[in-house]
């Protein structure tokens, strides 16, 4: 049964939320603050993550940016009552796994979730993918160049795991959503290219200064060789 934490300051929601994902097989708990979420982290640390762009004491996209920092693979679904694009923006460039605006649909909240658990599941501890200077191992969430160490998201794994197991052959998006977000994407959804700009950033290019992710009109995302 997996553990979920949501932190919102809209209480009754909170409440409906709870018995709704609670009906649906997990186990959620609920703080209305960035204080507690903080308190409620240390103390055992959650699956997944539902976090609210404003929160009483403060930005959830700060809260967002300091969980990337503290527990770089931890699942966050980012929800917002403004539903604003440059919010949706902003929270992916932190590194929010995904992101829906309330009022949200229960039902779509909890095809969210799951579809991001399910790209959490543990692999073999021995898989390793590697490309020239290049190495991922799924098992821990991590990339090197150059012996560099790389946290990464979730999502930013799976689109490099995508990528890196048909190098130099373009990947096309709506097959690199379903295997990265566990879903299609929809008109003007950017969510794969801020994704994959993150991961772009986080990589670096390669030594001659070449782009790692290249994006193919009309074909998809590709790993180029160096």
């Amino acid at each position: 049964m997996s553990k979920l934490l949501l932190i919102d300051d809209d209480q009754e929601l909170c409440e409906l939320l709870v018995s709704w994902l609670a009906q649906e097989g997990f186990q959620p708990a609920a703080v209305h603050d960035a204080q507690n979420a903080r308190a409620s982290l240390r103390e055992a640390r959650p699956d997944a993550v539902i976090l609210d762009v404003m929160l009483p004491d403060g930005s959830g996209l700060e809260l967002l940016r300091e969980l990337r920092k503290d527990y770089a693979d931890l699942p966050v679904l980012m929800l917002s009552a403004r539903g604003e694009p440059l919010d949706r923006i902003v929270g992916l460039e932190l590194g929010a796994d995904d992101y829906l605006a309330k009022p949200c649909d229960p039902r779509e909240l909890t095809a969210r979730l799951r579809a991001v658990l399910r790209r959490t599941q543990p692999v073999a501890s021995n898989t390793q993918l590697s490309h020239g200077d290049l190495r991922y191992s799924p098992a821990r969430g991590m990339a090197s160049v150059d012996e560099r160490d790389i946290s990464l998201t979730v999502t930013e794994g799976k689109i490099l795991e995508a990528l890196l197991e048909r190098p130099g052959e373009p990947v096309d998006k709506q097959a690199l959503a379903q295997l990265a977000l566990g879903r299609k994407l929809t008109l003007y959804d950017r969510s794969l290219d801020m994704h994959v700009s993150n991961l772009r950033r986080k990589l670096g290019p390669h030594a001659g200064g070449a782009p790692r992710i290249v994006a193919l009109r009309g074909r998809g995302y590709c790993y180029q060789p160096g």
